[in-house]
C-alpha cells in the first residue's frame, strides 16, 4: 500500500488532504468555515481568529478529522469491512452534536430528492446484505466504489452524517486497493447530487476515476513517486 504509506508519512500532504477532505465534506452539507478557518481548527492554528461560527460546524470540522484518522486506523491494522467500522465512523462525525448510536430509528428524508429511505426496521438488514455483498464484490474498483456509495446514500442508514460517512468510505477503499484518494470539492456539489439522485453508477464511477488521478498529480507535487 504504497499510497497510504506515502499519505501517513507525509505530513505536509497529510495536513493537506485531511484539511481538504474535511473543509470540502462539511460544506457540501452546509458549514459555512472557510478553508483556512477549517485549517486552524483541525490544527491548532492560534494565529486565525474564528468569530461567529455555529459551535456545530467546530464540532464538525474536528469529528471528520477524527473519522479519517479511523479510516486510517483500520488500514493499518487491516481490519475487516464490517458494521461496527461503519457505526463508529458515523458515531465519530456526530460526536457532541447529535449523539447518536447505531442505525436510526426513524424515518428520514433526503433534502432535493424524490427517494424516500427505507423504514427504520428495514435498516438492520438492509446493511447487513450491504455489508455481505460488498465484501463479496470483485467488479471494476472504480464501479464498485460508486454503487455502494449510491447504495449508502439511498438507505440513509443513519439519522445524521450519511453524506460524511459515505464519502469516507470512498476513500477507504481507493486507498484500500492502492489507489489515490478523492475529494470531492463543494464547487461540484451540484453534479455529486445529480449523478446519486439519478442513480448514475457508470458516471460516478468514472468521475471517482477522474479525482482520483487528479489527485495523484496533486501528491506528486509534495514528493510521491510513481513506482
Amino acid at each position: 500500500m504504497d499510497i497510504f504509506k506515502f499519505i501517513i508519512n507525509n505530513n505536509d500532504y497529510l495536513e493537506d488532504f485531511i484539511t481538504r477532505s474535511t473543509y470540502h465534506s462539511n460544506a457540501i452539507e452546509g458549514s459555512t468555515l472557510t478553508y483556512a478557518e477549517t485549517y486552524a481548527i483541525l490544527y491548532n492554528d492560534n494565529s486565525f481568529k474564528i468569530e461567529g461560527k455555529e459551535p456545530r460546524e467546530i464540532y464538525e470540522a474536528i469529528n471528520h478529522k477524527k473519522a479519517l484518522e479511523l479510516v486510517f486506523k483500520n488500514l493499518q491494522n487491516n481490519e475487516e469491512f464490517d458494521e461496527r467500522f461503519i457505526k463508529n465512523l458515523n458515531e465519530t462525525i456526530n460526536k457532541d452534536i447529535k449523539d447518536t448510536e447505531g442505525y436510526r430509528t426513524v424515518q428520514v428524508f433526503i433534502q432535493g430528492s424524490e427517494h424516500i429511505p427505507p423504514e427504520p426496521e428495514k435498516v438492520p438488514n438492509l446493511m447487513m446484505y450491504y455489508i455481505y455483498n460488498y465484501n463479496h464484490d470483485e467488479q471494476d474498483i472504480f464501479t464498485k466504489i460508486a454503487k455502494y456509495h449510491i447504495d449508502f446514500e439511498r438507505i440513509h442508514p443513519f439519522e445524521d452524517g450519511n453524506g460524511r460517512t459515505g464519502r469516507l468510505l470512498i476513500n477507504y477503499e481507493l486507498l484500500k486497493n492502492d489507489l489515490p484518494p478523492a475529494v470531492i470539492a463543494k464547487e461540484d456539489r451540484v453534479k455529486y447530487f445529480e449523478l446519486l439522485r439519478n442513480n448514475e453508477v457508470n458516471g460516478l464511477a468514472e468521475w471517482i476515476k477522474e479525482l482520483s488521478a487528479r489527485e495523484e498529480e496533486r501528491m506528486k507535487k509534495f514528493g510521491y513517486k510513481n513506482n
